[in-house]
């Protein structure tokens, strides 16, 4: 029995743009539902919603178990966790509950990038602990080759989101092992003196001059944007993976437009925006 190949790593190098929702209410029931609502890939937020370990645990079988209704396999929806922060030990604890696909935040050179892809490597191509009898993501050696064959299945994004880090960008994207660069527009445009202004001029054509040079790379470049016009433009602008809205945001808000048609018929509130990140 081989390693379960990474159907979004595959996607990100020859597929159709994947669209995503982040999913920050760390709850693996919710996280069920929502894999079965047809997005490619979800977003498992470990660095800013209340998660850890075991909870991300309790949301990839949530939304592994949601798979087993769906037909055919390209349907299901992708688990992507994103650590809290680029730290070995964690990478390690986090592929071995069995995420083959993670988000690292706050990437801002090329030095830190190929770290990390040696965290997610076995050797002899990384650092990765060998564990993999004690670990979910080998099946607890159901599959015979994992350690052989693991490598070839991580897929790595990196987070761009300062200023230090698009003047490495080059060098980031072109960094062997990370297959895709994700921007986040919240933190750089409050690292280019924009704070709360992601709209801001400069801070568009910083992201839109972003996402050219990592496909130059010849790289994924990502992003989150919970505005439809937001999330066309930069779908039109050639990134592969982007997240169109945020879980506690689809949830707020129609529940305030519920309320709001019998509480006030005639001025139902519009659902909460975010600006990414």
């Amino acid at each position: 029995m081989h390693t379960p190949i990474n159907t979004f790593k595959k996607a990100l190098q020859s597929g159709p743009a994947q669209i995503g929702l982040w999913v920050g209410l760390a709850d693996g029931y919710a996280a069920e539902i929502i894999a079965g609502t047809g997005f490619d890939w979800l977003l498992v937020d470990g660095e800013h919603a209340p998660n850890d370990l075991r909870s991300v645990l309790a949301q990839l079988q949530g939304i592994a178990s949601a798979w087993s209704a769906q037909a055919p396999d390209a349907a299901r929806s992708h688990p992507v966790v994103r650590v809290p922060v680029g730290d070995t030990a964690l990478i390690k604890q986090f592929l071995d509950i069995g995420a083959q696909t993670l988000l690292v935040p706050m990437v801002d050179t090329a030095e830190q990038a190929a770290g990390l892809v040696a965290a997610t490597r076995y050797p002899p191509d990384g650092i990765r602990g060998m564990g993999s009898a004690l670990a979910r993501a080998s099946r607890w050696q159901a599959y015979p080759r994992y350690l052989h064959e693991a490598n070839e299945q991580v897929c790595l994004l990196v987070q761009a989101e300062s200023v230090q880090a698009l003047e490495n960008l080059d060098a980031i994207a072109a960094t062997p092992g990370v297959d895709g660069v994700f921007i986040g527009p919240a933190d750089l445009s409050a690292s280019m003196g924009f704070v709360g202004r992601p709209d801001h001029p400069q801070v568009q054509a910083a992201i839109a001059d972003a996402i050219g040079r990592i496909q130059r790379a010849g790289k994924a470049a990502g992003i989150l944007s919970t505005t439809e016009e937001q999330a066309r433009k930069w779908l039109d602008a050639g990134a592969r993976f982007v997240a169109v809205g945020v879980d506690t945001i689809v949830l707020s808000g129609a529940c305030r437009q519920l309320a709001a048609r019998y509480r006030n018929p005639t001025d139902a509130p519009q659902a909460a925006q975010a600006s990414g990140y």
